[in-house]
């Protein structure tokens, strides 16, 4: 039976919430999508803009507590593919005039990094309440 000291367990936990506010922002980034290509082309600055807001910034964070939280492997992984396919919403969106057909791909990145967030909370969130269970001397 494995215990797992304080400063990992505070890692775990802050590391799962932030994968939370990433999955809850990207969902808003492509509600933002949605507004702009339904209701009115001013909602894509609100889109661009909030890309800026969590786009790099939580996903460095979530390194951080991953090595604080000693979380495995794949977590790095994760957050590197996390990284990667940010940079190609980015570049998706901007090479539009020049690659138009590589600039529809941008909606396919999205939902990319949307489902590879949301398993990213599974991941975590099984590892924190499995161990915990493994604490209390349950199976």
């Amino acid at each position: 039976m494995e215990t797992i000291n304080q400063r990992v367990r505070i890692g775990r936990i802050i590391y799962l919430v932030l994968a939370i506010i990433f999955a809850i922002s990207v969902t808003a980034q492509i509600f933002l999508a949605g507004m702009a290509i339904f209701i009115s082309p001013v909602n894509w600055m609100k889109h661009m803009t909030f890309a800026h807001l969590f786009g790099f910034n939580l996903p460095i964070f979530m390194f951080v507590f991953a090595f604080i939280g000693a979380l495995p492997r794949w977590a790095y992984w994760q957050l590197f593919g996390v990284l990667i396919s940010i940079f190609l919403m980015y570049f998706t969106a901007n090479i539009t005039a020049v690659l138009p057909w590589f600039g529809a791909m941008h909606p396919v990145f999205g939902v990319l990094l949307f489902v590879l967030s949301c398993t990213i909370v599974l991941k975590v969130w099984k590892i924190i309440f499995h161990n915990k269970n493994n604490q209390k001397g349950e199976a």
